[in-house]
C-alpha cells in the first residue's frame, strides 16, 4: 500500500544520522513547512514538498493531516508496563513523610507488585496490560520499551516476559522486551549475605539462559543503587547478559551517586536510566562512552523530590540523552509522554527541539534502533503520529492534555482519537 500524507502545518522530522545526536545536533529538530510524506510498503519513501510528491504518488491513498503537526511516532524507552493493581496507597505514605526506600522496607514499593503479579495468571496480566498500552498509544507513542522485574522468580519472570512477548504480536505498535530479574532483591532471599548471593547465581546461572533460550528479551537491565543492586553485583550480571547475547542497560543513580552512570561507561551499556543523582565524573563518563542518558523527570515528581536529573549538564558535556516515562505502579504512573516533555522543557531546562529528539531519535538509539525509527526521512520504518496542534512548541506547552488525533507503525493504523480509551 502506498499513502501520502498532506496538509500538516508541520513536519517534524527529526532528520538526520542514524544515530543518537549530540551537542549542537540537538538545537534543529528538522521542521519543514509545505511539505508531505509518502509511504510504500511500511516505509518511508519520500519526503519533499506537496505539489512534487502528489505527482509523483498520484495513485497514493491520501491522508489529510488537516493543518495539524506530523511527527516521527514517539519513542518510550524505559517502561515498566506489566503490573497488577495501582499503589496509590504510597503517595498518601509519602504525602505523611515516609520516603522510597522506608516504603519498601516496609514490604511496600516493588515488593508489594511483587506479590500482586505473583498471584495473577497470564491471561489477567494481559487483560490489564492491553489498554494500558493502548492508553500509551493515545499519547503519541509508537514504540515502547516494556521491562519485566515485578517476579523476581524464575517462574513469574518468565510468565512477564512471555505475556510482553504475546502482546508484542497481537499490537499494532512496536514493543521492545527488557528481562530486569534484577529489579529487587526478594524477601525471601534477603535473609543472609548467603541467600541474597544465591539469588544473584540464580539470576545468572538459571533464569538468564531460560529467557535467552526463549528469545524472550533484547535487553537486560540491573537496577544499581545502595540497597538494591551493588556495583560489583551489576558488572557481574550485565557481563553474562552480554555474553548470552543481550544488549545492557543500567537504572542507575536515581537516589544516590553510586558510580552507576560509571560503570554504565564502562560497559559501553545502551543506556543508564534515571540519573537523577549522577556525579560529574558519572556525566563525563557517559558523554565520552557514548552510552544514552535517559531521563525519568516523572519519576521525581511524582517522589516528591526536589532532584531532577540533570539535564543541561549532561547536554552541554556532549551526553546523548533521551527521554522516556518509567510508566510503572509505584512512582510513575503516567503513560503521557508528551508530559514528560512538558518537564523536561519546564524543570530541566530543554528546548522544545532537544525534547522532541531525546523522545524520537534518542531514544530510538536507547533501543539500538536508530537505523530504523525516530525520524521522517526515507528508508525508516513509517512510525507517524499526529497532533491536533499548528506548532510543535504547543505539544509540551499543553501540560498533561491529549493532542495526539492518530498515529501509525509501519505505515499501519495504531491508535485513532475517533476511538474510545478505556
Amino acid at each position: 500500500m502506498t499513502l501520502l500524507f498532506v496538509n500538516a502545518r508541520q513536519l517534524v522530522t527529526c532528520a538526520g544520522a542514524p544515530r543518537a545526536r549530540v551537542g549542537g545536533e540537538m538545537r534543529d529538530c528538522g521542521i519543514v513547512v509545505d511539505a508531505a510524506v509518502a509511504v510504500v510498503n511500511e516505509r518511508i519513501a519520500a519526503v519533499g514538498t506537496r505539489a512534487l510528491l502528489e505527482a509523483e504518488y498520484a495513485s497514493a491513498t491520501v491522508i489529510d493531516c488537516g493543518g495539524g503537526v506530523l511527527t516521527p511516532g514517539l519513542v518510550d524507552s524505559h517502561t515498566h508496563a506489566i503490573f497488577g493493581k495501582p499503589r496509590y496507597e504510597e503517595q498518601e505514605r509519602r504525602a505523611a513523610g515516609a520516603d522510597y526506600m522506608e516504603i519498601a522496607r516496609r514490604g511496600g514499593g516493588i515488593h508489594a507488585s511483587v506479590r500482586d503479579v505473583r498471584s495473577r495468571d497470564v491471561a489477567d496480566l494481559l487483560a490489564l496490560a492491553r489498554p494500558r498500552l493502548e492508553r500509551l498509544a493515545s499519547y503519541g507513542t509508537t514504540t515502547v520499551e516494556v521491562k519485566s522485574g515485578y517476579g523476581l522468580s524464575i517462574e513469574d519472570e518468565l510468565k512477564i516476559l512471555r505475556v510482553i512477548k504475546q502482546l508484542a504480536s497481537e499490537l499494532t505498535m512496536r514493543i521492545v522486551p527488557t528481562w530486569l530479574g534484577a529489579h529487587e532483591i526478594p524477601r525471601e532471599a534477603r535473609a543472609t549475605s548467603e541467600t541474597r548471593a544465591s539469588y544473584v547465581k540464580m539470576l545468572r546461572e538459571e533464569m538468564l539462559p531460560l529467557v535467552v533460550s526463549e528469545h524472550l528479551a533484547a535487553f537486560a537491565d540491573v537496577f544499581c543503587e545502595p540497597g538494591v543492586f551493588t556495583i560489583e553485583e551489576t558488572r557481574d550480571l550485565l557481563l553474562a547478559a552480554r555474553i548470552s547475547g543481550l544488549g545492557i542497560k543500567l537504572h542507575a543513580d536515581e537516589l544516590s551517586p553510586s558510580g552507576g552512570a560509571e560503570l554504565a561507561a564502562e560497559l559501553r551499556a545502551i543506556s543508564a536510566d534515571h540519573l537523577a543523582a549522577i556525579s560529574a565524573g558519572g556525566i563525563q563518563a557517559l558523554a565520552k562512552s557514548g552510552t544514552v542518558a535517559t531521563l525519568l523527570p516523572g519519576t521525581m515528581l511524582f517522589l516528591g523530590k526536589g532532584t531532577r536529573p540533570p539535564a543541561r549538564a549532561l547536554l552541554d558535556a556532549g551526553a546523548a540523552v533521551a527521554l522516556a516515562t518509567d510508566f510503572n505502579p509505584g512512582t510513575s504512573p503516567t503513560p503521557n509522554l508528551p508530559f514528560i516533555l512538558t518537564l523536561a522543557v519546564s524543570e530541566l531546562h530543554m528546548s522544545v527541539a532537544e525534547a522532541m529528539l531525546a523522545a524520537t531519535v534518542n531514544g530510538a538509539a536507547a533501543l539500538g534502533l536508530a537505523d530504523e525509527i525516530g525520524q521522517l526521512a526515507p528508508g525508516f520504518s513509517a512510525d507517524l503520529a499526529l497532533f491536533e496542534i499548528e506548532d510543535i512548541r504547543e505539544l509540551p506547552y499543553w501540560y498533561a492534555d491529549r493532542r495526539c488525533k492518530r498515529t501509525w507503525v509501519r505505515g499501519k493504523a495504531c491508535h485513532s482519537s475517533d476511538l474510545p480509551i478505556t
